[in-house]
């Protein structure tokens, strides 16, 4: 199967802000998050990238335009939009402030049982999770369709769903997905496999990723579990 790339849009004005945004219009990064979108693009470069799938939100499609910019002229890659790998729909929650709503009695449940977590007029956790890791995987098979299994591709996403993709990747109960961190800029990679999807790396937002260029990396699908460790790649 193809490689997947999970990039965090770059900072935006309502992090700075410590506002829960969620889905509201015209949020966009701020000069931090344009470097930051800068910079992993450029990581991101030496890549040529199948695709680039991308969350329709503006910060999602600020960072996603930073990686389209660098790719080099012989990359077949070109922007998709994917509504399920839009934000979590926090309903009542959203544009509040986080300093407030750690204080309401719901807070304890997002961040110690997320699975039980519902927002007021919006979607559950679960739900998020369950959309999220339906589309990855949807994309995922149809680039490996068309591209072949060493092909490689971008999805810019947001925090949350960043992490509720990994928790997935990973196997682990999603109550512990608040454990994983998702940063600005953020680079996870995750390649799905006929023995179970392999998490290459989380949360890097330096490094060199040329290992990546299709057809370069390690094909790992047909392997076991990496007992000792393996070599690397």
């Amino acid at each position: 199967m193809a490689t997947v790339i999970l990039v965090r849009h770059g900072r935006s004005t309502a992090n700075t802000a410590g506002v829960l945004a969620g889905r509201t219009p015209g949020v966009l990064l701020d000069d931090t998050g344009l470097e930051q979108a800068r910079r992993t693009a450029e990581r991101l470069a030496a890549i040529p990238l199948a695709a680039v799938v991308s969350s329709p939100l503006e910060r999602t499609r600020q960072t996603a335009d930073a990686l389209l910019a660098l790719q080099d002229a012989t990359s077949p890659a070109t922007l998709t939009v994917e509504d399920d790998l839009t934000e979590c729909d926090y309903g009542d929650w959203q544009n509040g402030k986080l300093a407030d709503l750690a204080k309401e009695p719901l807070w304890t449940t997002v961040t110690g049982q997320p699975s039980a977590a519902v927002f007021p007029g919006g979607e559950s956790l679960a739900a998020m999770q369950t959309r999220a890791v339906a589309a990855v995987r949807k994309h995922d098979a149809q680039i490996t369709e068309e591209h072949g299994k060493h092909a490689v591709w971008a999805a810019v996403s947001h925090g949350d769903i960043i992490k509720a993709v990994i928790a997935d990747a990973y196997g682990m109960p999603f109550d512990n997905f608040q454990r994983v961190h998702a940063d600005p800029a953020s680079v996870t990679v995750i390649s799905y496999t006929s023995a179970g999807p392999h998490v290459l790396c989380v949360n890097t937002t330096a490094g060199d990723l040329s290992w990546l260029a299709a057809g370069t990396q390690k094909d790992t699908s047909q392997d076991a579990p990496q007992v000792g460790g393996g070599a690397g790649h």
